[in-house]
């Protein structure tokens, strides 16, 4: 649709009774902040879980992988570019990926292999109710020892 007729649209629906138009505008505050909170886990990447289109993107969906995260929320700046720049104003963090656990805001590919490599991330999934299977996997390894 015309950016012109989205426009006509848009007046149309305000000017009737009974009728509400709001703009959901990917880049807003608002918008950021209820996509971080819809989830427990949130990641917005350039690309897909599925196909990363970075390497630092890359890291952070194989970390979570490491650690079983699955049904994660995971948002592609690459196809929407006010998304990409509200989430760094959000967060006041200049870089993609950029990771956000119950809401709240971790970090990028950098802080996260950080939590990782010092088992801080397995206790901060622990608080959303997510068992490490980095857990699951050390208790195996210390079964075949004995």
């Amino acid at each position: 649709m015309s950016r012109a007729l989205s426009r006509v649209s848009a007046l149309l629906l305000r000017s009737r009774p009974g009728c509400r138009w709001e703009s959901h505008a990917s880049g807003t505050p608002e918008y950021v902040e209820g996509l971080v909170k819809k989830n427990k886990v949130v990641v917005f990447i350039k690309g897909t879980p599925a196909q990363p289109m970075c390497g630092f993107s890359n890291a952070v969906v194989q970390i979570l992988r490491m650690h079983g995260v699955e049904g994660y929320a995971a948002y592609n700046v690459l196809e929407d570019q006010d998304l990409r720049q509200g989430v760094k104003s959000f967060s006041n963090w200049p870089t993609i990926p950029q990771v956000y656990l119950n809401g709240e805001f971790v970090g990028g590919c950098d802080i996260l292999l950080q939590m990782h490599q010092n088992g801080d991330l397995v206790e901060e999934l622990k608080k959303l109710g997510i068992r490490s299977a980095l857990l699951d996997a050390e208790s195996s390894q210390e079964e075949e020892k004995k």
